[in-house]
């Protein structure tokens, strides 16, 4: 059994608990449910921000603790004064080391898209998306059929959510891709044994209909690479682990922003 599989099966007892523990009518109820999300193509393309999706993660399955010192709000904060074109917030609790909690902190701390980084297997989590004020949620191929991806896609959508699919290969973004996606995501992490390739990007970008918006995902550690990724046609750079394994993410990114500025 894979890393990726048992995540699922811990999610899928996750939702069952979430679902017992907070109705839909109380997710409707919230606070954040009727407000407007962020178009997140218009951040992405603003020529005053960088593209980069800049994430909030204490942890990984494959590194273990990566910093659980710093406070969501403090850096996801300096992330978006650094030019982030939005935040990436992960909410998985036994893998990653995130909580619903740190999505509500980073909406409450900021004014540009957030993405609710998670494994999303049911409908349910959408709405919960939704109610903790995302503006972005993301599907993952590899842990979803056409038409889970089809029909989880259309609720989001309806919500007036934005949606990121991700994808790690050929084959599952033929078999994936549907009309109500914003953008596709080529993750360079291998899922299943969690290794990282930047070449997957390049390989996959002219794959990807120009309808879409294109984003780079993870081993992204040096300004070049991006420039080289927006050569080739990507639009938007997830970067999570380069900033926060060092003691203050917020500056990393700041100083990785200036370069970037002159690459």
């Amino acid at each position: 059994m894979t890393i990726l599989d048992k995540i699922v099966l811990r999610k899928k007892e996750e939702v069952a608990a979430a679902k017992q523990a907070v109705s839909v009518k109380k997710l409707e109820a919230s606070l954040h449910f009727n407000r407007n999300p962020y178009v997140f193509k218009d951040f992405l393309l603003d020529k005053n921000r960088t593209g980069i999706i800049a994430e909030f993660k204490r942890r990984s399955p494959s590194k273990g603790i990566i910093n659980d010192q710093v406070r969501v709000e403090d850096v996801t904060q300096a992330y978006a004064a650094a030019g982030a074109s939005a935040l990436s917030v992960l909410t998985d609790i036994d893998f990653f080391g995130g909580h619903t909690n740190d999505l509500l902190a980073a909406r409450a701390a900021n004014e540009i898209p957030v993405l609710r980084k998670d494994f999303m297997i049911d409908e349910y989590q959408i709405l919960e998306a939704k109610a903790l004020g995302a503006d972005l949620i993301l599907l993952i191929a590899a842990i979803l059929n056409p038409s889970e991806i089809k029909n989880l896609s259309a609720l989001a959508k309806s919500l007036g959510l934005n949606v990121l699919l991700e994808v790690h290969n050929q084959e599952e973004l033929q078999r994936s891709i549907c009309k109500d996606l914003d953008a596709i995501g080529v993750n360079n992490r291998n899922l299943a044994d969690f290794t990282v390739n930047i070449q997957t990007s390049f390989d996959l970008v002219n794959q990807i209909p120009n309808e879409f918006m294109k984003i780079s995902e993870s081993a992204i550690s040096a300004p070049e690479t991006i420039k080289e990724l927006r050569t080739a046609g990507f639009h938007g750079f997830l970067i999570g682990e380069n900033f926060m394994k060092t003691s203050n993410p917020g500056l990393a990114m700041q100083d990785f922003a200036r370069q970037l500025i002159s690459v």
